[in-house]
């Protein structure tokens, strides 16, 4: 499926992960028909070189299809942690990073190959 994400979603994103610095964010992604509308946020512990999400307390919800996390370095790929996150957590997940511009991020899939996600 191709997804795509609504820019006020992303916006809101990229504002709270400049307010998490120099931790990261993290949460996961609501979509329907394809568009992320909405994060979702369950406690996290967040510390400079990572988010652990707090996954037994993450609801059972079948309109949550992947996560979204910042790496405040700016680096965009995703690291073995991440992958394998990824692989247990859902079909699209982003990962942003400084600047936290609209165009800072990239998305995968669950095995870590990158996918588009257009801004609408």
């Amino acid at each position: 499926m191709k997804y795509r994400i609504k820019r006020q979603v992303l916006e809101m994103i990229m504002e709270s992960s400049k307010d998490t610095m120099p931790n990261e964010f993290a949460a996961f992604l609501r979509a329907r028909a394809g568009i992320i509308y909405e994060i979702v946020m369950i406690p996290t512990i967040s510390g400079r070189r990572s988010a652990t999400y707090m996954l037994h307390m993450k609801p059972i919800d079948f309109s949550i299809v992947g996560t979204v996390h910042s790496h405040p370095s700016g680096v965009l790929i995703p690291s073995d942690e991440d992958l394998h996150l990824f692989s247990q957590t859902g079909n699209v997940h982003i990962i942003v990073g400084y600047p936290f511009r609209i165009d800072s991020f990239r998305a995968f899939d669950r095995y870590g190959k990158p996918i588009e996600v257009d801004v609408i």
